[in-house]
């Protein structure tokens, strides 16, 4: 038999279709939502060099707020100018591309060829983009009731987070808006923060509310008593704002000194100086139900498997859209990581899995050309040999 260097010189320019695991395609990977979740997915996949596009539509859930709180090294930084810092590093990666247009589809293409699949995005512009893999940080909407003067004050002393908002406005007469059942664990939350503290709850202390409520909190009218919390339960006609709390501030510059007047359906009003909400959310992007990703409750299931997963293999999701019920910042980079680390070390398992078998193929193709060819690959050899 001829010696099986010379069957792979002569084999290895033939076209061969082999098993293959990896699809050919614009991107390894396109993350969705320029956010803190969706630029710590970009960093993490850039710095082991994964070919990644960042879509970002300039929508961002905190983008109303003054500063971000409660991250560490940038404690009070403006949200805008942290996602500009954030981008012009990231940019320093060659494989890191930013794309600002919205997505407005994402499917699943199944590749022949390959015996896999990949997704094919499509912009707001219908231009295309395909990838690996596919991470949704496309964040969540507040809900905000139609009352007047309220989405202008929202970020800016009415908030939803006490880490983020709550020290800026400690000490200060308080508020809590939101229906009944929510008001013992807003309560709760903010209660080292202020001390004189009215339960907003628009006319929804009604029989069944309070039995609901009751079934979280048995003792919460002894626990609103406690804590001195006094329900509220007229209807709010509007907020107005009697001075805004980004240009008043303490002595030290470190208490927000908003005041907002409620006016009441009955003629009657109340000044306080900040407030928490409980109102709901919702995704932002329709995205994952297009992709008819499995949801727990109003957010995407990336609880159920490990490592930021949604159901569909494939598509991950980070930040406030998905299911581990963690709203902030710091998890929103956490997330973002988390995710980066999953699907660059889930590429790479394909990839060697591709390598394993392109080898395993090509070994039993020269086995069966051996089998085939039987003694003429001898005269070839031999007269190749003569030359």
């Amino acid at each position: 038999m001829a010696p099986k260097s010379l069957l792979y010189t002569l084999f290895s320019s033939l076209t061969v279709a082999l098993a293959a695991s990896v699809p050919q395609t614009d991107y390894e990977v396109i993350v969705v939502g320029g956010g803190p979740a969706g630029l710590s997915a970009l960093s993490g996949l850039s710095r082991v060099r994964r070919k990644t596009a960042l879509f970002d539509s300039h929508e961002y859930r905190n983008a109303a707020t003054r500063n971000m709180h409660d991250v560490i090294g940038n404690d009070g930084t403006v949200p805008s100018e942290f996602r500009g810092l954030a981008r012009e590093q990231i940019s320093r990666y060659d494989t890191a591309t930013f794309i600002d247009k919205r997505v407005s589809t994402i499917e699943t293409v199944s590749d022949e060829a390959s015996n896999t699949s990949y997704f094919r995005a499509q912009d707001a512009e219908g231009n295309q983009y395909t990838a690996r893999k596919v991470v949704l940080g496309t964040g969540l909407v507040d809900i905000l009731p139609d009352v007047p003067g309220l989405e202008e004050a929202w970020g800016k002393g009415v908030y939803w987070c006490p880490w983020c908002d709550g020290f800026e406005h400690r000490d200060q007469p308080f508020g809590i808006l939101g229906a009944l059942p929510d008001v013992v664990g807003s309560v709760l939350e903010v209660y080292t923060l202020n001390k004189d503290i009215i339960a907003f709850v628009n006319g929804t202390q009604t029989p069944d509310q309070e039995a609901e409520l009751a079934k979280k909190y048995p003792n919460w009218e002894a626990q609103l008593e406690a804590y001195n919390v006094r329900v509220e339960n007229e209807t709010i006609q509007s907020f107005e704002r009697i001075q805004d709390g980004s240009q008043v501030t303490d002595r030290n510059g470190t208490r927000q000194i908003d005041i907002f007047r409620v006016h009441f359906a009955n003629g009657s009003s109340v000044d306080r100086n900040a407030f928490i909400t409980n109102y709901p959310s919702e995704q932002r992007s329709d995205l994952p139900k297009q992709l008819g990703l499995a949801m727990l409750g109003n957010k995407i299931d990336a609880t159920t498997n490990p490592g930021m997963r949604t159901s569909l293999p494939g598509v991950f999701a980070i930040g406030d859209c998905n299911s581990d019920n963690s709203t902030n910042v710091p998890h929103a980079m956490f997330s973002g990581k988390r995710a980066a680390v999953f699907v660059h070390v889930e590429m790479a398992k394909e990839e060697s899995n591709e390598a394993i078998d392109k080898r395993e193929d090509f070994e039993a193709m020269v086995k069966e050309v051996e089998k085939r060819m039987g003694n003429e690959m001898d005269m070839i050899y031999n007269r190749a040999r003569r030359l």
